[in-house]
């Protein structure tokens, strides 16, 4: 049990275990139960919190300087915060940066989210590496007053990952255009108006700077929802399909989704490219299994080596879940592999352009080790168009 040197703790962390971990709370009131995990970047905050691939997760983050720069609109990867809830090992200071719009204490109240700060973070994140990712329930309470056997067994209540289909939770409600692109000095994010490469792409819980990377590319994106059908995809006449990422079990959400891609493999020759958990669902359509990891990968400094080509990219990683590269059938190769634990990080198929990543090119973590990517998309349907014309 950890509270704070001073003051009555306000706030307090629950593990099914019954471990207990007590601080002070910020932003919201109130309680949440989730699974926790830990991250490991030192800056993005707001982008991670507003990921909708941390739907149904509790982030700790291992960094201890959390919320020194504030918030601000730009920064959102989705319209709101998605993971359930944050843990600090320092309170939050008065922001000090000039794109500072909202303290992230505020921002989190106003968005229905739980902080909790004075926490031994490196404590709970040994406990994460060594037990796996524990179910927890986060309670902020200003009087200090917490039902602590209730908290426990709302922890163990808490029914996992595993098995739940999160992208329907997060998903787009209709479907609609996206011209922005990547941010730049000193106008922002321009628009693409001048677009050569139409793509569908598929929302599992897909992050803004995904898309504004795909428009900077050259594409003029459409967003359709999850549960999008062959027909809705090929209504559109594209010239590639990216499947995006987003939280929850792979399997699941591959009960709709991976007819729709097999569709898309047998019936056409359009190159796809998949991110994160569109990463796996391209996986499961070709034939391969996913497994549920026991802590994830999540931060900004991991190492994923290049098989094609001996590269070695820093790249920005958030999932729980990863492709069984001892399932990958015939004719889908393995591209990438994280030099951490040797899991699957990239696959494609061996005679089309058709291939994913488990990383997040978007994220700019190397900054841009893996942008390629996207260009590497744009030049395959340039390459389809091409032939198309020819033949």
């Amino acid at each position: 049990m950890i509270a704070p040197a001073t003051d009555r703790p306000t706030a307090c962390l629950a593990l099914a275990d019954g471990s207990l971990f007590y601080g002070m709370g910020f932003g919201a009131t109130g309680q949440t139960v989730a699974e926790l995990c830990f991250n490991t970047a030192m800056t993005g905050y707001q982008e991670i919190m507003t990921d909708p691939s941390y739907a149904g997760q509790v982030v700790t983050f291992t960094f201890p300087h959390i919320g020194n720069v504030g918030t601000n609109p730009q920064d959102d990867e989705t319209g709101d915060p998605v993971a359930e809830g944050m843990v600090v090992k320092w309170m939050p200071t008065d922001p000090s940066n000039w794109r500072n719009v909202q303290p992230l204490s505020d921002w989190l109240a106003s968005r229905g989210r739980i902080a909790i700060g004075g926490v031994d973070t490196r404590r709970l994140t040994r406990a994460i590496r060594h037990q796996g990712a524990p179910h927890v329930a986060l309670a902020h309470d200003p009087e200090g007053n917490f039902d602590i056997e209730a908290l426990i067994k709302a922890a163990r209540s808490f029914a996992g990952l595993e098995g739940m289909d999160l992208a329907k939770d997060v998903t787009c409600a209709q479907s609609y255009r996206w011209d922005e692109m990547r941010w730049a000095w000193p106008d922002g994010f321009p628009k693409q108006t001048d677009p050569k490469h139409k793509v569908v792409a598929v929302d599992y819980g897909a992050k803004r700077n995904i898309l504004r990377c795909l428009a900077s590319a050259g594409c003029e994106v459409t967003v359709l929802p999850a549960s999008a059908t062959f027909q809705d995809v090929m209504a559109h006449n594209p010239d590639g399909v990216f499947l995006s990422n987003g939280p929850g079990d792979p399997a699941a959400t591959g009960a709709y989704a991976v007819p729709m891609i097999r569709d898309v493999l047998d019936k056409t020759e359009l190159p796809v490219f998949g991110i994160c958990l569109g990463h796996q669902m391209l996986a499961l359509a070709l034939g391969a299994k996913t497994i549920k990891m026991s802590h994830g990968h999540h931060g900004a400094n991991h190492p994923v080596k290049d098989n094609d080509t001996g590269k070695v990219e820093i790249t920005s990683m958030n999932h729980g879940f990863a492709v069984d590269a001892q399932t990958l059938p015939k004719g889908v190769v393995e591209t990438h592999v994280s030099l951490f634990d040797g899991s699957n990080c990239g696959i494609r198929m061996a005679d089309r352009p058709v291939w994913s990543v488990q990383h997040h090119p978007e994220a700019s973590p190397g900054p841009q080790d893996s942008y390629y990517l996207f260009e590497r998309f744009a030049a395959a349907m340039a390459d389809r168009t091409q032939a198309k014309e020819k033949a």
